[in-house]
C-alpha cells in the first residue's frame, strides 16, 4: 500500500509546501488565490512545448467559463480530454495546472481542454458539477471549435478528479455525451475521517482541518455530501460509466477513498487500471521536480492514447 518512507524528492516538495498553510477564512482565501497566481507564473516558466494553445470562453449554466485548449504538435483533428483542475473546489485555476495539461497533451497525443469552473465558497455545490458537465456537453457538441474527432475523455486531479468522475456518471445517466475514458488522479472521492490513510497521513500536504474546511466550503451540509453527483462513491450503480485509470499516492490522506472507488467500479463491471505510487504525496503529479510525476503522467497518457487513438 505504501513505502516505508517518502521518496526524497517528495520530502523536498513537502518541505516547500509546509512553508504555507491553507487559509481557513474567506479573507485569507482571497490572498492565497492571489499568491497562487503569482507562484504559477514562476512554476510555468519554460513549459513543455505543445503544438498550440487557445484560450477562449464557452457558455456555462451561469455565465461563461474560461478554458484553455492544448493541441498536439501533429496536424489534424484529435480526441479531446476535458480536464478539471484540483484545489479542494476552492483553489486552483487554468494556470496552476498548465504544465500538467501540457504533459498530458504530449503523452496522450490528444487535445486537452482545461476548464475553469466556479469555485466555492462563493459558488458551493452543485455549481462546479453543473459547469463541468456543461463543458463536456459543449465539447461534444462543438468538435470543429476544438479540432476534435468527437472522441471524448475526462480527467482531473483531486477535486478535479471528483468532477471528472461525476461528469462520467452524469453522462451515463443522462444519455450522453459518450465518454470513452476517465483518468482520475488522486481523486477527492469517498473520503471518510476513519480511513487509515487519513489517520496516518493527515498533515502531509493536507490535514484533517483542511479537509473539513474544503468540505464545509463546497458541500455546505451532509445532505449534499451524500448526493452521488457530489461524491460518486454514493452512486448505487456505476456499471455504465467509462473505463478508468485511477492514480493514488501512498502518503496521501485521500488514498483510501480513491482505492475504494476503484474497487466499486470493478465490482460494477468497469475496467479499471489502478496505480498507487506508494512513496508519493498528494498533488505530486503537478510537481516538475519529482521524477515519479513524469512516470505517472506517462502512464495516464498511454492509457488515454490506448482508449482514444485506437478507435
Amino acid at each position: 500500500m505504501e513505502a516505508d518512507e517518502l521518496h526524497p524528492q517528495a520530502k523536498t516538495a513537502l518541505k516547500r509546501h509546509q512553508r504555507f498553510s491553507l487559509p481557513h477564512s474567506e479573507r485569507g482565501l482571497h490572498l492565497f488565490r492571489l499568491f497562487s497566481r503569482a507562484a504559477s507564473w514562476i512554476v510555468n516558466r519554460n513549459p513543455p512545448a505543445v503544438g498550440a494553445t487557445v484560450e477562449r470562453t464557452i457558455p456555462g449554466p451561469d455565465g461563461s467559463l474560461s478554458t484553455k485548449l492544448y493541441l498536439p504538435q501533429e496536424s489534424g483533428s484529435f480526441p479531446t480530454i476535458v480536464f478539471f483542475h484540483g484545489g479542494g473546489f476552492v483553489l486552483g485555476n487554468l494556470k496552476t495546472h498548465d504544465v500538467l495539461c501540457r504533459q498530458l497533451t504530449r503523452q496522450s497525443r490528444c487535445a486537452v481542454l482545461s476548464v475553469a469552473y466556479r469555485l466555492a465558497p462563493e459558488h458551493p455545490f452543485p455549481a462546479a458539477v453543473e459547469d463541468a458537465y456543461a463543458a463536456v456537453q459543449w465539447a461534444a457538441a462543438n468538435p470543429s471549435a476544438i479540432n476534435s474527432t468527437g472522441q471524448l475523455a475526462v480527467a482531473g486531479d483531486s477535486a478535479g478528479g471528483n468532477l471528472a468522475a461525476v461528469s462520467s456518471l452524469m453522462a451515463a445517466e443522462r444519455n450522453g455525451p459518450d465518454i470513452a475514458y476517465q483518468a482520475l488522479l488522486y481523486p477527492a472521492i469517498g473520503v471518510k475521517a476513519d480511513q487509515p490513510s487519513i489517520e496516518k497521513h493527515s498533515g502531509l500536504v493536507l490535514d484533517e482541518s483542511d479537509l473539513q474546511w474544503f468540505r464545509d466550503c463546497y458541500y455546505g451540509n451532509e445532505i449534499h455530501e451524500r448526493n452521488p453527483y457530489a461524491d460518486p462513491i454514493n452512486a448505487g450503480d456505476l456499471s455504465t460509466v467509462a473505463p478508468a485509470t485511477i492514480i493514488t499516492a501512498g502518503f496521501d490522506p485521500l488514498r483510501d477513498g480513491g482505492k475504494a472507488y476503484a474497487s466499486q467500479l470493478v465490482n460494477d463491471g468497469i475496467s479499471v487500471r489502478y496505480l498507487n505510487y506508494e512513496d508519493m504525496i498528494h498533488g505530486f503529479m503537478t510537481n516538475r521536480n519529482i521524477d515519479r510525476a513524469h512516470e505517472a503522467t506517462a502512464a495516464v497518457g498511454d492509457d488515454l492514447a490506448d482508449a482514444l487513438l485506437s478507435h
